[in-house]
């Protein structure tokens, strides 16, 4: 099996080279960027399996990296996590929401560091094993591959908008989908849409499925509840 690739973003060069060093040691085959204008090019370039991304960065920081690269369909499985000094949690939110994977706070203890990236890459090899073609939440069941929605016994007719939406929604039960990772990942970053857009698909779903299966979390998004 090919050894991880990993990419490091972080304008701290003394970080960089702890953390490449202690990658390398491990067997991982790494890239570094210093800042996240840069990071975005390599990571094209490198096609990494995992993205370390220090959230606090100049000219880009590691949040508009990270929603850069889930706009982009070629990022879609790849992880992305954050290192970040900041024990804000809004700073940590906000990660998460344009998509993270998870963060990793400083100062970084290599051991600890290590076991983290470990955990992150055991838990995508697992996730890719195991990938459902049908999600059933509740009475509700996604079937992927047909591209069918059923409740109970019934069959509920989606567009295509409409059922790549509720695929998203229901792929993370409780997660928070912010409308920019929402229009990214259901329209396309380079799709010019009306900003109701969403709002008219949700009121769509609720009415077919019921309202009680998707909620609004004001001034953020949405989530998928069962």
């Amino acid at each position: 099996m090919n050894p991880a690739k990993i990419l490091l973003v972080d304008d701290e060069p003394d970080i960089l080279e702890i953390l490449e060093y202690n990658l390398r040691k491990e067997g991982y085959e790494v890239a570094t960027a210093g800042n996240g204008e840069a990071g975005l090019k390599r990571a094209a370039e490198f096609e990494p399996d995992l993205i370390i991304l220090d959230i606090m960065m100049p000219i880009m920081d590691g949040v508009e990296v990270c929603r850069q690269l889930r706009a982009r369909k070629e990022f879609d499985k790849t992880i992305i996590t954050f290192l970040t000094a900041r024990e804000e949690d809004y700073s940590q939110i906000a990660a998460l929401d344009t998509g993270g994977d998870d963060y990793i706070t400083k100062p970084i203890r290599p051991r600890v560091f290590l076991s983290r990236v470990k955990a992150l890459l055991r838990r995508n090899i697992r996730e890719e094993e195991v990938a459902p073609k049908v999600i059933k939440l509740g009475d509700i069941e996604i079937d992927l591959e047909q591209v069918i929605v059923r409740r109970g016994e019934e069959r509920i007719e989606l567009a295509k908008k409409e059922f790549d939406l509720l695929t998203l929604l229901a792929s993370k039960p409780g997660k928070v989908f912010s409308r920019d990772e929402i229009f990214n990942r259901v329209w396309g970053a380079d799709v010019i849409v009306g900003n109701r857009t969403i709002d008219v698909h949700i009121r769509k779903l609720r009415e077919k499925l019921g309202d009680h299966y998707i909620k609004t979390i004001k001034g953020i998004g949405y989530k998928y509840v069962f």
